[in-house]
């Protein structure tokens, strides 16, 4: 393996972008090598500081200047994707999800596992500063035994019908990142309760999927959790996470985007992050760093192919718990 790790990017959109800004010079020991996506227009315009670009991502997997693949394609790509670059030995960071499907998940992390590559699912938020200092507070036990555990998200506003009509559903496509975050910082999940109603958008509801959600979780440990999303908060996008133990609690919810507070006749103001790549653009970069690091020392990257399946795990039980009215307990589901 070459001393710089050699990237290609795989999907050209914002994310894919994003991540070609990063590996063009913000990741250190990693190097931007190419950029694949079907739209050659969009993969030239996002292949930045003279990177190579095409349509195919044969030519990416036969290029011996290539050691790991990004895939920021679409999802219903992510799997044969994956399965491709595992065959060609390449090490693999995949965006979230693996799959729309938990057993075409577990097919591609078996096909990883059996080539023996690196591999690491893009659960950003453990890499952002303010999650990353709760986990490891509570693993230091500085809040003693986990008894509570709160998340909440919601985006400034409604995904255009497009995007819908080919998403997973909002439990997998959106709530799966605080489903990850709670089994990062409180454990593993055994039981799953979920209410969802169409509140914000009725497109939501041709499509059988919902925009406002409540869903609770009752941890392998005995704590109790609660997650609440939305696709609409009219001032930006908002995020809260919140961890109650026998010792103390733990908090993050610093959202502005700059750290000042404007006093008027119409009362305090704040700014916030309006899109999430905004929010986490620091967390999309040390997350990239934090793989690139794992592969130079040859440890197994984190989170990985058991954080993929479990979390879409938790996401699948708490669609049958919508759509059945009851709670479903996590070992329900299998693929």
């Amino acid at each position: 393996m070459n001393a710089t790790l050699g990237f290609a990017v795989i999907g050209a959109g914002r994310i894919g972008a994003l991540h070609a800004r990063h590996l063009a010079g913000a990741v250190e020991g990693a190097r931007l090598v190419r950029v694949v996506d079907p739209d050659r227009v969009a993969a030239e315009r996002a292949a930045v500081a003279g990177a190579g670009f095409s349509d195919a991502l044969d030519d990416a997997l036969s290029d011996p200047a290539v050691d790991a693949v990004l895939i920021a394609s679409p999802t219903k790509e992510h799997a044969w994707q994956l399965e491709a670059a595992a065959g060609a030995g390449k090490a693999i960071f995949c965006e979230k999800p693996v799959a729309d499907d938990l057993a075409e998940t577990v097919r591609a992390m078996e096909a990883v596992e059996g080539a023996g590559v690196p591999f690491q699912i893009g659960f950003n938020r453990r890499f952002d500063p303010a999650y990353a200092e709760v986990a490891r507070a509570v693993r230091a036990g500085e809040i003693g035994k986990v008894e509570l555990f709160r998340s909440q998200s919601s985006d400034p506003g409604p995904a255009p019908e497009a995007y819908i009509a080919a998403s997973a559903g909002f439990f997998r496509d959106s709530v799966i990142h605080d489903i990850d975050a709670a089994r990062f910082v409180a454990g593993e999940v055994e039981r799953v309760t979920a209410l969802g109603r169409v509140l914000v958008d009725p497109v939501y509801a041709k499509y059988g999927d919902v925009d406002t959600s409540v869903i609770t979780l009752e941890f392998v440990s005995g704590a109790l959790g609660v997650l609440m999303n939305s696709r609409r908060t009219v001032y930006g996008h908002d995020l809260r996470l919140e961890v109650h133990g026998e010792a103390g609690k733990l908090v993050a919810e610093d959202e502005r985007a700059t750290k000042v507070w404007r006093y008027g006749p119409g009362g305090p103001r704040g700014d916030y992050y309006h899109h999430f790549l905004d929010r986490f653009r620091d967390a999309y970069r040390l997350e990239v760093q934090a793989f690139v690091d794992a592969v130079h020392a040859g440890h197994a990257p984190e989170p990985g192919a058991v954080d993929a399946v479990e979390s879409l795990r938790v996401a699948d039980a708490a669609v049958r718990s919508l759509h059945e009215g009851r709670p479903v307990r996590v070992e329900e589901v299998t693929p």
